[in-house]
């Protein structure tokens, strides 16, 4: 266990390395708190940008490396397109805290957020990856609590089926450069700590997608995880939801992080005008 404990220590380091940006100069970022687990909030110092307008992003990692800080020029990408804030949460990771905690943390968050007075209509969701899954669950245990649905939610890669059952697991192995089978498969049993991978509050795929505001899925070709992508928005558009699905050519698993890539820039900038043309508070062209 200690030698485990050592290894997941140097992942999450190695993650953050590896992945983490400078913020513009014009984006501030401050520690905050939400839904009792530390977060990291954003705004842009634009005159006109201190508007109602909230983002709530859920970084990705596997569910056990990552952290709000390594996904924070993401949120402040899409930001630009929002009159408002953005607030990234450090949910509990695995396998230190394995499931529930993760989606209890979001749930948590989002109630807050609501509780604050935040409109629903200004509320809007993005996460990537295990980030993104918890967004779809964020969604459906607010739903079934009774909450509002948020204005409009986005989905980088999603990380839905945590029994590795989609078909691209094979096709796309050793076309994937980030993962093999293997790979996921570890980091999904540390999450689940021996409970069911197809429950649909782990693996959301298999979920009742009704009730739920418009998505846009994000994914690449080149993923292990692009029949995640594929198979979550056919589950919503049976269940009546409306969706919009971009499967980007030759692109990675998250692509979007990279940001000196046009195909990311280009992707944010889609991602950013659909929450913005479904929030609010969308502004207005310059």
């Amino acid at each position: 266990m200690e030698d485990e404990t050592h290894g997941i220590t140097e992942r999450r380091e190695r993650f953050a390395a590896m992945f983490t940006r400078s913020l513009p100069a014009d984006v501030t970022s401050s520690a905050t708190t939400l839904g009792g687990r530390p977060a990291l909030q954003l705004r842009t110092a634009t005159p006109g940008t201190a508007g109602e307008d909230v983002l709530l992003y859920l970084h990705g990692g596997g569910f056990v490396v990552g952290s709000a800080r390594v996904t924070a020029h993401i949120s402040a990408a899409l930001l630009r397109h929002l009159d408002g804030r953005a607030v990234s949460l450090d949910y509990r990771l695995a396998p230190e805290h394995p499931f529930p905690a993760a989606p209890d943390d979001c749930l948590a968050a989002y109630r807050e957020l609501l509780d604050s007075g935040v409109d629903p209509q200004r509320l809007v969701l993005a996460g990537d990856s295990a980030g993104a899954a918890l967004a779809v669950v964020t969604m459906t245990r607010a739903r079934d609590a009774g909450l509002p649905m948020p204005a409009a939610a986005v989905l980088f890669s999603p990380a839905v089926d945590l029994t590795l059952s989609g078909a691209s697991m094979r096709s796309k192995n050793g076309v994937d450069p980030v993962f093999a089978p293997a790979d996921l498969a570890w980091l999904f049993d540390r999450y689940l700590a021996g409970g069911d991978g197809a429950a649909p509050e782990a693996s959301p795929v298999f979920a009742d997608l009704t009730g739920l505001p418009p998505l846009l899925i994000q994914v690449g070709s080149r993923e292990l995880l692009l029949d995640d992508a594929v198979r979550l928005a056919g589950r919503a558009g049976a269940d009546e939801v409306a969706v919009t699905l971009e499967v980007v050519p030759g692109q990675p698993h998250v692509f979007q992080l990279d940001d000196e890539s046009a195909e990311a820039a280009a992707a944010l900038e889609r991602a950013g005008r659909f929450l913005a043309a479904r929030s609010g508070g969308e502004k207005e062209e310059s």
